[in-house]
C-alpha cells in the first residue's frame, strides 16, 4: 500500500477526531495490557470532596466527570474550560446540577486568593503557583498527568510529537516552593492495544489515558 491509499484510508479517522468535543471518546477500540492504574482519581476526589466548602475542576472538557460526581461536591463548585468547542457544552451540562462554567486559561486564573478548598486537575497544564494562589490554608490538590515518556516507541515516526518535559519533578518542585506538602506523588505506566491504525489515530488525536497521579495538602 503506497503512502497516498493510507492517508485515504486514515482520513474518516481523521475526520472523526475534527468534530471531538468534551473528554470522552469511544474505547471499545483499545484494550488495556497489564495491571490496571492501582489508584481510583473518582474516588480520590470524591474523599476528597467530603471536607471541602468549595471545589475548582480545571480544563473540565465538556464536564462529563464534573457532572458524574455532582452528587459528591460541595454547594459551591466551579469548573473552567480553555477550548472554545467545549465551553457551551460544558456550560449546558454543568449547570443542570449548578456548577458554574468559566472560560478561561489554566495557567491564569481569574478567582481570588485561596479562594477554593479543594482544586482538581486531570489531564490539564498547570502551574503551581497559580495554583496554589487560589488554595486555602488547608486546601488540596490532587491533579493526574500524563507522563513525559508517553507512547516513546513511536517518537521515531513522530519526531514533533510534543515534549511538555518531567510533569512529576517540576510540579512536586513547583508545590514545595510554594509551601506546600506532597502527602502522594505515584507513578504508573501501562501498555495498550489498538485494534487498527485508524483507530490510534482517532484515540490519540483527542486525549490519551497514560495517566499519573500527584496527591498534595497545604498546610
Amino acid at each position: 500500500m503506497d503512502k497516498r491509499e493510507a492517508m485515504r484510508l486514515l482520513q474518516p479517522y481523521v475526520d472523526r477526531a475534527r468534530n471531538f468535543t468534551g473528554w470522552s471518546f469511544p474505547k471499545d477500540s483499545w484494550r488495556r495490557l497489564g495491571p490496571p492504574v492501582p489508584w481510583n482519581y473518582e474516588l480520590l476526589v470524591r474523599e476528597a470532596a467530603q471536607s471541602a466548602n468549595s471545589v475548582l475542576d480545571m480544563r473540565t472538557g465538556g464536564g462529563e466527570f464534573l457532572a458524574g460526581i455532582s452528587s459528591s461536591l460541595p454547594e459551591r463548585a466551579v469548573a473552567t474550560e480553555e477550548w472554545p468547542v467545549n465551553v457551551p457544552l460544558a456550560k449546558r451540562r454543568l449547570a443542570r446540577v449548578g456548577i458554574e462554567t468559566v472560560h478561561c486559561r489554566s495557567v491564569q486564573l481569574p478567582f481570588k486568593d485561596q479562594g477554593f478548598d479543594l482544586v482538581i486537575n486531570r489531564h490539564e497544564e498547570l502551574e503551581p503557583r497559580e495554583v496554589a494562589r487560589v488554595v486555602g490554608p488547608r486546601g488540596k490538590i490532587i491533579t493526574q498527568q500524563v507522563g513525559r515518556d508517553n507512547w516513546r516507541e513511536l517518537r521515531t515516526y513522530f519526531p514533533d510529537m510534543t515534549d511538555f518535559g518531567d510533569h512529576r519533578k517540576r510540579h512536586a518542585e513547583g508545590f514545595e516552593a510554594e509551601g506546600l506538602r506532597i502527602t502522594a506523588n505515584l507513578s504508573h505506566d501501562y501498555r495498550v492495544a489498538n485494534g487498527e491504525l485508524g483507530d490510534f489515530l482517532h484515540a490519540r488525536r483527542n486525549t490519551v489515558d497514560r495517566p499519573r497521579l500527584q496527591l498534595r495538602e497545604g498546610y
